[in-house]
C-alpha cells in the first residue's frame, strides 16, 4: 500500500473512532490517547493528522453535523409526514445520531474549548442543528405562539430531548415503553400540560 493510501486510511480510522468516542464520552471524557489506543496507533501518529484534540473535535463535529443536517432535511422532505408525526421523526433521527444528550454535550464541550473553537462549535450547532430543525416550526400547519421564533423553538426542542437520553422514573408509576415515554415528552413539548 502506498504511503498516501496508508495516511488516508489512518485519517479515516481516526475520524471514525474519534466520532464514536466524542459522541459517547463527550469532549472532556475523550483523550487523544484513548483514540490512538483504540485504533492501534501512537499519539504522535494521530498528531501527524490533527494538531490537537480541539482541531480533531471540530473536524468530527463538522462532519457529524453535516450528517445530522442531511438526515433532518430528509425528514423534512417526506411529504406524507404532518405535524407532530414529523416532529417525532425528527426526534428519532436526533436520538439515532446521538447516543448521549446533544445539548448537554454541546454546552459542556463549549465550556472547555478556546474562544475561537467555541465560536466555531456554535456555528456548527446553528447551521447543522438549529436551522434545519427550525424549518419544522415554519410549516403552516404548526401553530406557534407569535412571541417564539422558529430558531428559538428549535433550540428549545433540542434541549427538551434531554429526558429521552436518560432513564428516569415511569410516569405515574405505569410501565410504558421508551417510545411511549418519548411520545409523551414530545406531546408535552408541543401542547403543554393543559387539558385539550
Amino acid at each position: 500500500m502506498r504511503r498516501s493510501e496508508q495516511l488516508a486510511k489512518t485519517r479515516t480510522a481516526i475520524m471514525k473512532t474519534a466520532t464514536k468516542l466524542f459522541l459517547n464520552n463527550g469532549f472532556w471524557g475523550t483523550s487523544t490517547r484513548d483514540i490512538a489506543k483504540e485504533i492501534g496507533i501512537t499519539q504522535p501518529a494521530l498528531y501527524h493528522h490533527f494538531n490537537d484534540k480541539e482541531v480533531l473535535f471540530l473536524d468530527v463535529m463538522t462532519s457529524h453535523g453535516s450528517r445530522v443536517r442531511q438526515e433532518v432535511n430528509k425528514v423534512m422532505r417526506e411529504s406524507e409526514l404532518k405535524g407532530e408525526e414529523r416532529l417525532w421523526e425528527l426526534a428519532k433521527t436526533l436520538l439515532r445520531l446521538h447516543p448521549k444528550d446533544i445539548y448537554e454535550q454541546w454546552q459542556s464541550a463549549g465550556d472547555l474549548l478556546s474562544q475561537s473553537s467555541k465560536r466555531k462549535l456554535n456555528v456548527i450547532f446553528m447551521i447543522d442543528y438549529i436551522e434545519p430543525v427550525s424549518e419544522f416550526f415554519k410549516q403552516p400547519d404548526i401553530k406557534m405562539r407569535p412571541d417564539v421564533l422558529p430558531k428559538e423553538a428549535a433550540e428549545l426542542f433540542i434541549s427538551s430531548l434531554s429526558p429521552m437520553f436518560n432513564s428516569f422514573q415511569k410516569f405515574g408509576g405505569r410501565s410504558i415503553t421508551q417510545e411511549q415515554r418519548n411520545r409523551i415528552i414530545l406531546d408535552i413539548f408541543m401542547n403543554g400540560l393543559n387539558q385539550r
